[in-house]
């Protein structure tokens, strides 16, 4: 018998996505600020969206978790996100994958010092559900990260 049935378990549609961003922060300090709980809770999520410090949980080490659960301001709906940490190379890259989503979605993030106070950001995803790669949940990172570079501009 030959079985040519589909697991509906296993994900289909799976993309990848690329951000880039320059913030007017040195390498090291932008680094940290992806890594600490009291740094994240400035800017972490889309706006319309805020994450209180209690509810991130980081273990900065290959194998510890990173926790967020990030609080719509409006309904006070919440949103959790858990990733384990895959790759450490501190300050020039953060691995993490998101066992709990559809396919395992890994976030690789790169941090490249410009010689200037400036910090080339590439964020890399691999195994990206459909449902994060609409034009409305992209609009929703890049507004995240527009929020970053206002938080960083004041340290």
């Amino acid at each position: 018998m030959n079985d040519t049935t589909t697991n509906p378990s296993t994900p289909t549609n799976l993309g990848e996505v690329t951000f880039v961003r320059v913030y007017d922060a040195p390498r090291e300090l932008v680094f940290e600020c992806m890594v600490t709980p009291e740094h994240l809770t400035h800017f972490w999520g889309p706006v319309g969206i805020h994450t209180p410090l209690e509810n991130i949980e980081i273990d900065l080490r290959p194998g510890g978790i990173f926790k967020t659960v990030m609080v719509d301001d409006t309904s006070g709906d919440e949103y959790p996100n858990i990733g384990v940490f895959v790759e450490i190379d501190a300050p020039s890259k953060l691995v993490w994958t998101e066992p709990e989503v559809e396919g395992g979605m890994t976030t690789t993030s790169y941090f490249k010092d410009l010689g200037d106070g400036r910090t080339e950001v590439t964020i890399h995803q691999t195994n990206v559900p459909e449902m994060f790669r609409t034009p409305e949940a992209q609009a929703g990172m890049q507004s995240s990260f527009d929020r970053f570079a206002a938080y960083v501009a004041t340290l």
